[in-house]
């Protein structure tokens, strides 16, 4: 169960010293510098705009966009930038704080380990993720947010509240889209009544509730040209409005990755004063580059189903698991992944930890901390006196892959001692 940080806790304390460092980091440069930079002063206009009803992107969906979310992002933003920056990067940095104590908390709760974890272990996957977690703050980005709502989400369907759990998940898409991936997972495991809440609560997030305050006509114009030149934007040049982005060495998306290893693409092309640079071992067309993602994906895909047990095999071990599984998934098939986005590797690594920690079987616990001490050597290189090189083979593509195959590992061979209770027994999914 979730509980608040104790000050008799020395480890909580820690948590909220460098909650108080982070929030520093944020508040420090607008209070007493020349003010905060990185997203915060766009958060900041995005939510001006909605106050002072003016457009959040150009009339035509092919020019540049400088706020590149859905309506309803904007439409949250707006109410704490009615009093201020100050308020609002105060809100922001409250709400990543309460998200990651809470993604860390359900983390540990829902590993399926079905022990209560000592304190060094319980912290231990947000200390290695503190990197991640400084880019938030630092950053101004929702993923910490989102990973919060997801696994809140998760907590919810375990609990037997699917209405509840697909209002979470679809809040998270309108607000950053990639999360939409869990739908497909919804639908196969049969979660029938949280698919249809996460579809039916993402029409009102997209349309309803921005309504009163955009009108209804002009919020479906701007979600028609959002998603023309989000979504439906896609060239050798990239696609959703970072084409310097989307194939340089910052993005680590299996889509990115693919590309730089298949075509002739400068990795260095964010930043002209580099050199190009280029990492391809064939040289395919756009087109066929295309392909080999459909296929590499549609291969993972399979890979994932393969690996899960039917309903009557599924325990509280598996499951925990499965969802590490389907979070390493989410994370590298959003279109840019970049560094930040690999903070969902936390509920994972935790999953990880746990089997490290508390399995009956040395050679599984040996082997697991071997797993995560080269998924940790991998991510390492992100660091910055390793060269932008190494990132551009995908190094945090590589370690998440090394930690789903550990988790897939367990779910293949569970112990001898596991039992066959599902976290999900109470959940509307049907008995096969």
């Amino acid at each position: 169960m979730l509980r608040y940080p104790s000050l008799r806790a020395p480890l909580d304390v820690l948590f909220l010293i460098c909650c108080i460092v982070l929030s520093a980091d944020v508040l420090g440069p607008e209070i007493f510098g020349n003010g905060k930079t990185k997203d915060y002063p766009l958060w900041f206009w995005a939510g001006q705009q909605v106050l002072h009803g003016g457009n959040l992107y150009p009339s035509d969906p092919r020019a540049y966009f400088e706020f590149i979310y859905p309506p309803l992002s904007a439409v949250l933003l707006a109410i704490p930038s009615y009093f201020g920056k100050i308020p609002l990067y105060t809100c922001l940095s409250l709400l990543n704080a309460a998200a990651w104590w809470i993604a860390a908390q359900l983390s540990n709760a829902m590993t399926g380990s079905g022990r209560n974890p000592e304190p060094w272990l319980a912290a231990l996957p947000a200390i290695v993720t503190v990197t991640f977690v400084f880019d938030m703050f630092d950053l101004g980005q929702p993923n910490l947010v989102l990973l919060a709502m997801m696994m809140l989400g998760f907590w919810w369907l375990q609990l037997g509240h699917p209405w509840a759990s697909g209002s979470m998940f679809a809040l998270a898409t309108a607000i950053k889209v990639f999360p939409v991936a869990v739908l497909p997972y919804l639908v196969w495991r049969r979660h029938w009544a949280s698919a249809a809440s996460m579809v039916v609560f993402l029409g009102i997030f997209l349309f309803v509730v921005p309504a009163p305050v955009r009108g209804f006509q002009h919020n479906v114009a701007e979600l028609k040209t959002w998603y023309e030149g989000m979504v439906g934007s896609s060239s050798e040049q990239g696609f959703g409005q970072r084409g310097e982005q989307n194939w340089s060495w910052i993005n680590q998306s299996i889509i990115a990755v693919t590309h730089r290893l298949t075509r002739p693409v400068n990795y260095n092309q964010d930043d002209p004063a580099k050199a190009p640079a280029y990492m391809n071992l064939v040289d395919l067309d756009f087109k066929t580059a295309n392909l080999v993602v459909i296929g590499i994906s549609i291969a993972i895909g399979l890979a994932f189903i393969a690996v899960m047990p039917p309903r009557s095999r599924r325990t509280p071990r598996s499951d925990a698991e499965e969802l590490g599984i389907l979070f390493c998934l989410m994370t590298v098939a959003s279109p840019l992944a970049r560094q930040y986005y690999f903070i969902w590797l936390l509920f994972p690594l935790t999953v990880l930890l746990h089997r490290a920690a508390y399995d009956t079987r040395p050679l599984a616990r040996r082997g697991t901390w071997a797993v995560l001490a080269v998924a940790a050597l991998l991510v390492s290189l992100s660091l910055p006196f390793f060269p932008n090189d190494l990132q551009a083979f995908g190094n945090n593509l590589i370690a998440t892959a090394a930690i789903a195959g550990g988790l897939a590992w367990h779910m293949l061979n569970p112990p001898p001692d596991g039992k066959a209770s599902s976290l999900f027994a109470s959940s509307d999914a049907p008995k096969s």
